[in-house]
């Protein structure tokens, strides 16, 4: 039996662009990664210089790519102000569930 699925799409790898938001100043952190849980546990503990005077940190967001371009253009996407526009509607329960989250961020 032929499989017509794309070839890519069965692919194992993944690029995550990713939000995090600090219990401590409740900014935002956005990146990318191919390894989503190993870059978070980087953040937790401390290894990552954009976020280690923010800890602790809670995934409140992530997609996943099949591409790095296209996970690198994502977040860049959601750095602009269009973007957390995007994330603010988004994820309309989480802020309405966290008060004090979505602040100004980074």
């Amino acid at each position: 039996m032929k499989n017509n699925m794309p070839r890519n799409t069965t692919s194992s790898v993944f690029f995550y662009t990713y939000v995090l938001e600090s219990l401590k100043d409740f900014d935002r952190y956005i990146g990318y990664t191919n390894n989503l849980k190993r870059r978070i546990e980087e953040h937790k503990k401390g290894l990552s210089f954009a976020t280690k005077f923010r800890l602790p940190f809670k995934l409140i967001y992530f997609e996943g790519c099949l591409n790095q371009e296209d996970a690198k253009r994502r977040e860049d996407y959601l750095k602009t102000t269009q973007g957390r526009r995007f994330l603010g509607l988004r994820l309309l329960e989480y802020k309405r569930q966290n008060k004090k989250a979505f602040g100004s961020g980074s």
